[in-house]
C-alpha cells in the first residue's frame, strides 16, 4: 500500500496513481482505522522525504514491521515520470 502523507491540498493537486491519503498529522490515529495488518508493506511519501520519514518511524514504533519512506518524495516521483493522478 502506498500512502501520501502530504497535506490534503497537495494530494488533491496530484498524487501517485492508486495512492491513498493519510496526512502526517493524523496518520497515527487514522492508520488503525484503515485496517492495515502490522506486517503489510506500507510505502509512505511526502514532498521530499522528510515528513514521510518521520511518519514511517512513528508507524514502526506502533508495531508496523514493513514500512518505508520513499526517498525524494513527490519531487522524485515527478522526476522519475511515474504515473500520477488528480482523482
Amino acid at each position: 500500500m502506498v500512502i501520501d502523507v502530504r497535506e490534503n491540498h497537495e494530494f488533491e493537486a496530484g498524487h501517485l496513481t492508486d495512492a491513498i491519503h493519510i496526512g502526517k498529522g493524523v496518520i497515527e490515529r487514522d492508520i488503525e482505522k484503515s485496517g492495515f495488518e502490522d506486517s503489510q508493506k506500507i510505502i509512505l511519501y511526502c514532498g521530499g522525504g522528510f515528513r514521510s520519514a518521520i511518519a514511517a518511524k512513528s508507524l514502526q514504533d506502533m508495531g508496523y514491521t514493513d514500512v518505508m519512506s520513499l526517498w525524494g518524495g513527490w519531487r522524485g516521483i515527478l522526476a522519475a515520470g511515474l504515473n500520477t493522478s488528480t482523482d
